[in-house]
C-alpha cells in the first residue's frame, strides 16, 4: 500500500505506549493497533486530530506517501 502509518515512530520518539496513547484518543487497544501496523483501509480526520494532538506532531510526521515499485 503506497501510504504508510508511521505511528510507532511518533510514539517512540514521544515515548508513549499503545495502551498510553489508546485512553488518550478513546480508541480500543485493538482499532490503534491495525492503524500502528498499516492494516487500517481508512482513518477518520477526527481519529487523525486525536492522535496528533495527543502526540503533538502533524499528519505528516505519522502519514507517508510510498510509491509502489513498478508503479507508473
Amino acid at each position: 500500500m503506497p501510504i504508510v502509518v508511521n505511528l510507532d515512530v511518533m510514539m517512540a520518539k514521544r515515548k508513549m505506549s499503545l495502551s498510553e496513547l489508546a485512553q488518550r484518543v478513546d480508541l480500543t487497544l485493538a482499532n490503534l493497533s491495525v492503524l500502528k501496523n498499516n492494516h487500517a483501509k481508512a482513518v477518520r480526520f477526527t481519529t487523525l486530530e486525536a492522535i496528533c494532538k495527543a502526540l503533538d506532531c502533524q499528519p505528516g510526521d505519522i502519514l507517508e506517501y510510498v510509491p509502489e515499485e513498478g508503479a507508473q
